[in-house]
C-alpha cells in the first residue's frame, strides 16, 4: 500500500491487524508466531520492542531530515506502530480506541487539546 490510498482502506488494514493480533494473542502457539512470542514472554518484552522502534524511528527521522529519503522513515514508524499495537493487544484493547481518542481531538487546536488533558490530570 502507498501513501495515496483512502482512509478507509487504511483504517481496513489497522482493523484487520487488530483481527490478527487478538487472534494470535489467544491462539497461536509462541513458537511459530511472534506476536505470540511477544504476549508469551509479556508486558514488559513489548515495552521493551515499544522503546527499540520508537529509537529506530528517531533516528531514522534523522536521517530522512537530511538525505530527503523516507522509505526507512516509514519503514521504521510501521514496526513502532505495530510493536505499539501489540502492546494496546496485550492489555486488551486495540486501534479502535486509538482513532476513537484522535476523532474527539480532531476539532481541537493542539493547545487546547493539551490544556484539556492537564486539567483532567
Amino acid at each position: 500500500m502507498n501513501g495515496n490510498n483512502s482512509n478507509n482502506s487504511n483504517n481496513n488494514v489497522l482493523g484487520a491487524l487488530d483481527a490478527v493480533l487478538a487472534e494470535r494473542k489467544t491462539q497461536a502457539d509462541p513458537k511459530s508466531s511472534y506476536v505470540a512470542q511477544l504476549h508469551h514472554k509479556g508486558l514488559n518484552k513489548i515495552l521493551e520492542k515499544v522503546g527499540e522502534e520508537a529509537t529506530e524511528t528517531i533516528i531514522a527521522a534523522k536521517d530522512a531530515s537530511q538525505s530527503g529519503e523516507l522509505k526507512e522513515l516509514i519503514g521504521e514508524t510501521a514496526d513502532l506502530w505495530f510493536h505499539s499495537m501489540v502492546m494496546l493487544s496485550h492489555l486488551g484493547s486495540n486501534s479502535d480506541a486509538v482513532l476513537a481518542e484522535l476523532a474527539k481531538r480532531f476539532d481541537l487546536s493542539g493547545l487546547e487539546e493539551k490544556a484539556a488533558r492537564t486539567s483532567n490530570d
